[in-house]
């Protein structure tokens, strides 16, 4: 009998060919150029890493190279940043409300996320968008702190915080 509860590794290669884009894409958005002086700078650096640390950088080899993925990973940036908009604005009319109508409450997520990357990912999401704060992960479950609450149930409070990012994810790392 197989485990299939936990993901299943990529061979060596394909994982240093993984851990390779995943750093060289990082490069470019960090750098926001596509000139030849930062691509082939980037080449040789993601490069290096790769021969130098792969095995210590595993972790981030768990991003599917797909066309799919790749849409996925446009689409869950675009998502963070809209989000991290939205959230901005709400807190900045909660703070301004001189009623400062706060209802915290410390709620449980369930993530059906099972690669640690993009459950890693799922928590900076929630953590970096004002208003939450992702306290802990404890196998499929997250607990976060809402700054205004307006459900504890893990359901709801689940498709509130993290569904939209959790799609995305799903598609990205599987």
């Amino acid at each position: 009998m197989t485990d299939t509860s936990l993901p299943r590794r990529a061979p060596p290669r394909l994982a240093a060919l993984r851990l390779f884009a995943t750093l060289l894409v990082f490069w470019l958005m960090l750098n926001g150029s596509l000139a030849s002086d930062v691509l082939v700078i980037g080449v040789l650096v993601a490069a290096a890493i790769v021969l130098l640390f792969s095995g210590s950088f595993s972790v981030l080899s768990g991003h599917r190279l797909t066309p799919d993925a790749l849409i996925a990973t446009l689409r869950f940036v675009g998502l963070f940043l809209r989000e991290l908009v939205r959230a901005n604005i709400a807190m900045a009319a909660l703070v301004l409300n001189p009623r400062l109508p706060v209802s915290p409450a410390l709620v449980k997520l369930r993530t059906g996320l099972t690669d640690p990357v993009a459950r890693l990912l799922l928590a900076n999401a929630i953590s970096l968008t004002p208003g939450t704060l992702t306290v802990e992960i404890a196998g499929e479950w997250l607990f976060v702190h809402w700054v205004v609450a307006p459900t504890t149930d893990p359901e709801e409070a689940t498709r509130a915080i993290a569904a939209g990012f959790e799609r995305h994810l799903e598609v990205m790392y599987g």
